[in-house]
């Protein structure tokens, strides 16, 4: 058996096609979507990230704008930057690139953006109402993941699905995600983090596996039941000489050898990298919705 292929790029596409619709009825009402980016520093994979985001909105035909600081910028420059941000009535969303400069003080930084304009999901505000079940914003890896599944046919509800990884970015959110009381997600979640022990007991026993760990092939064959579905989150760089930049992404998951046992996995790249900017755009869009209405 040869695992089915979650195509996380098609299903991204797919996405945004609805978005479209969304943005041209917004448009209609006067209301164009509008996403800033804040980069702190010119760390090489961070700008690659920041510049992804702004090429997604313009080819969604959304606003967007960055502001980029110098690594030597202090926190209360960044923090007069986001105030900058709050109060602009173009901007819709504000995304601070992470990990910011060791001198500045991350949680400071989150905690000054708007909860109505943080469409990271990671102001305190939102962190809340995701885990109590109410409206706001959610992380936007997580809620990738969890349209991974159900748009692929493998819906989480009354799953066993075993996360490995305790993240604020992604494993504490999907396993909070995961366990509401709703459609795409009512499912048993088990948590697995570097005190786990036996952990390849907890795997085999999983339906649904997420590896969001940052261990390159840390989910091997054996730890894997056969049928299983395997959620790749990894993105490991490993040196490749034969490839233009030198490197290659790899995930989290051992892919040759897992995909001969699941039952469905998703691939590094192509995978959960594509839904993460497509719900970036998507939760954009929901705050204009919001702030119109």
């Amino acid at each position: 058996m040869v695992a089915e292929i979650i195509d996380g790029t098609r299903i991204a596409e797919e996405m945004r096609t609805e978005m479209r619709a969304k943005i041209a009825e917004l448009k209609g009402r006067g209301i164009t979507p509008g996403l800033a980016t804040v980069l702190v520093g010119d760390d090489p994979a961070s700008m690659s990230y920041v510049g992804m985001k702004g090429r997604a909105c313009v080819e969604m035909g959304m606003f967007s704008i960055g502001e980029r600081l110098p690594a030597q910028a202090t926190e209360e420059d960044t923090l007069k930057v986001i105030g900058k941000l709050n109060a602009d009535p173009r901007i819709h969303g504000i995304l601070v690139q992470l990990p910011l400069p060791e001198h500045i003080n991350e949680s400071r930084i989150i905690c000054a953006i708007s909860p109505e304009k943080d469409v990271d999901g990671l102001h305190p505000v939102n962190v809340g109402r995701m885990v109590s079940g109410e409206p706001g914003f959610v992380p936007c890896t997580p809620r990738g993941i969890q349209e991974l599944l159900v748009r692929s046919g493998h819906s989480p509800e009354g799953k066993h699905v075993v996360i490995v990884g305790r993240s604020n970015l992604v494993g504490k959110p999907l396993a909070n995600i995961l366990i509401q009381k709703r459609k795409g997600a009512n499912a048993t979640v088990t948590v697995c983090h570097t005190g786990t022990r036996d952990l390849a007991k907890h795997t085999r026993a999983a339906d649904i596996i997420v590896a969001a760990a940052g261990s390159r092939n840390m989910i091997t064959a054996d730890m894997v039941s056969e049928g299983a579905v395997v959620i790749d989150v990894g993105t490991n760089r490993i040196d490749d000489p034969t490839t233009k930049r030198g490197y290659r992404l790899v995930g989290d998951v051992d892919f040759e050898a897992v995909k001969l046992k699941a039952g469905a996995i998703s691939p590094v790249p192509g995978g959960v990298g594509p839904m993460t900017i497509t719900l970036l755009l998507a939760n954009t869009i929901e705050a204009a919705s919001r702030a119109g209405s």
